[in-house]
């Protein structure tokens, strides 16, 4: 018989392909032991974080090595609680698993689970039966669960004296079985050991909120959520706390944290944007975030919707506002609060009939009388200034004043419908009106001074008008006006400058007050001065478009011709 050569690096090459297999199989195994820590972790603090970790990692194992059973039921079961496989597809991965290692108890309690979610109760009895046939020593968990499913078949399938005798054998069995089965008796270890001392934190952290030791309670909470992993719970109690003690920054990253952990919690999410709403107007992409994750939650939650609506009209974007807004009225179309944000929405788009329909709803629900004043204020406008319907304006106007008489804005709006039309005796009248029921506000004087000169009641305009600056020091268009009077009716050029510059004391950019005190200096004579305020006058008419602007110049060039 001829000997074959061997080659002289033969053991050497063998060597190295050993060494290679032994670090892949090192790797598979690290790999795993990742999966399972995540996974442990998860199970015992529901961490969205975690979750991510133990399905990463098993996907990672998978792709090193495809034949491991393990990895394919355990990533079976994170996958479907993620909501990110089907029923079927959880199925389908755990009897793959089976195919792989047909001895494997695990796979067939992770393959009976599914088909018991899926109501098969006979196929999932099988595979649990196949468990404890598996490992009848170690077999507490598929004893207790298939217990657990012929009760459920009991209550809701058929009722059956055997299957009765059955889940009571199962029961104790798996009772008994327990005492000796390892992993059961791990994972009993870790929850209650976990739970203690969580129960340890929560109890001291109570304890130092109820002797009103804020900041000390922060701490442990924050040590406990380092401890324990049970960020959402603890977070969400020092959030919770850094509201009441008025600490909107510590408790907007509170929150975060929760929603790090977990996305989806519902009053971590609600919590978060309200916070945001109140302190941080600025962030309103942040609130809208948690508003549409909320949504993928609660789809059919109105107020989040309105909340959206109202946060997108901050942003300037009507568009999705009406969207969101719409939405709302289609979960809830009585709700007078969802048709009147929708009408301001509508009116920033310019769709003003829209706006019209929408604001008439919001009335005809009347929620109440002070509200629906300030809505029949609202339509009031539109139709005055955008429909130029003034009789429709003074009549809701005046019921804005009936459902609330302490409503004074309601008889001003109604005296400058009234002056707009050049109807200065009932101005003068709804100004009054307006007097009376709010005798300190200074508006109400200054608008019935301009009603009264137009008149020609000087002498009473001038008592309006210093009763309005005698209410408020510091009314700019109060002082202008009196000086208007002193310029062009009584001829008391210096005073009317006092009171033009004390106009602009209250008001730098006030366009017609530099107009009218180069009026006053231009009948001095001071030309260079009325120049200087002219020019002023001309470059903030550019933003303010109060005068004409040839008229300005006009009167510009006039102080120096010849």
């Amino acid at each position: 018989m001829l000997e074959q050569q061997k080659h002289p690096n033969e053991d050497k090459i063998n060597s190295v392909e050993s060494s290679g297999q032994r670090k892949d199989k090192e790797n598979v195994m690290n790999t795993l032991e990742k999966a399972r820590v995540f996974h442990e972790k998860y199970l015992l603090r529901s961490n969205s974080n975690d979750l991510e970790s133990a399905v990463n990692y098993y996907i990672q194992a998978i792709k090193q090595n495809p034949s491991i059973p393990e990895t394919y039921y355990r990533l079976a079961s994170l996958l479907f609680e993620n909501g990110q496989i089907s029923l079927d597809s959880a199925i389908e991965q755990c009897k793959m698993a089976i195919n792989i290692d047909p001895e494997n108890s695990n796979a067939h309690i992770y393959t009976g689970y599914f088909l018991k979610l899926a109501n098969d109760f006979d196929e999932a009895e099988k595979e649990f039966k196949n468990a404890i046939d598996i490992n009848p020593i170690n077999a507490a968990r598929p004893r207790l669960i298939l217990a657990s499913m012929l009760y459920e078949k009991i209550n809701h399938v058929r009722p059956s004296f055997v299957d009765f005798i059955r889940m009571v054998y199962y029961a104790c069995s798996g009772c008994l079985t327990v005492l000796w089965d390892i992993a059961s008796l791990k994972m009993l270890y870790k929850n209650v050991s976990d739970d203690a001392l969580v129960f340890m934190y929560k109890t001291y952290g109570g304890f130092l909120e109820k002797i009103k030791n804020s900041s000390m309670a922060v701490a442990a909470y924050d040590a406990a959520a380092e401890s324990t992993g049970r960020d959402e719970f603890f977070y969400n109690k020092i959030g919770d706390i850094c509201i009441k003690e008025h600490a909107p920054e510590i408790a907007v990253d509170a929150y975060k944290k929760v929603l790090d952990a977990n996305p989806y919690d519902r009053d971590a999410l609600i919590k978060y944007a309200t916070v945001i709403q109140t302190f941080f107007p600025e962030r309103q992409d942040d609130a809208i975030d948690a508003y549409t994750r909320l949504l993928e939650i609660e789809p059919d939650n109105d107020k989040v919707y309105y909340e959206l609506g109202h946060l997108y009209l901050q942003k300037n974007e009507s568009l999705p506002a009406v969207n969101a807004f719409s939405m709302a009225l289609e979960k809830d179309d009585e709700n007078p609060f969802y048709h009147n944000s929708m009408a301001f929405a509508l009116v920033q788009l310019e769709q003003y009939d829209d706006a019209i329909e929408h604001y008439q709803k919001a009335i005809n629900i009347n929620p109440d009388p002070y509200w629906t004043s300030i809505v029949c204020q609202a339509l009031g406008s539109v139709y005055f200034e955008i429909k130029e319907n003034p009789e429709a304006a003074v009549v809701l106007y005046q019921t804005a004043a009936v459902l609330n008489p302490e409503n004074d804005e309601c008889h001003i709006a109604i005296g400058d419908t009234y002056f707009a039309v050049d109807d200065y005796d009932n101005a003068i009248k709804a100004y009054c009106d307006a007097i009376k029921v709010n005798p300190e506000n200074a508006k109400s004087y200054c608008k019935c001074g301009m009603a009264l000169w137009e008149k020609d009641y000087t002498e009473e305009a001038i008592v309006a008008y210093h009763k309005a600056i005698n209410l408020n020091p510091e009314y700019s268009i109060a002082y202008n006006n009196l000086g208007v009077i002193y310029l062009d009716d009584i001829g008391n050029i210096q005073e009317a400058i006092d009171l033009f510059n004390k106009a602009l004391e209250g008001n730098k950019s006030y366009t017609l007050a530099y107009f009218n005190l180069g009026r006053a200096y231009t009948i001095l004579g001071e030309n260079t001065k009325a120049a200087k305020n002219f020019q002023r006058a001309l470059d903030l008419n550019v933003i303010t478009n109060d005068l004409d602007e040839q008229d300005i110049l006009n009167r510009l060039y006039r102080l120096f011709e010849v």
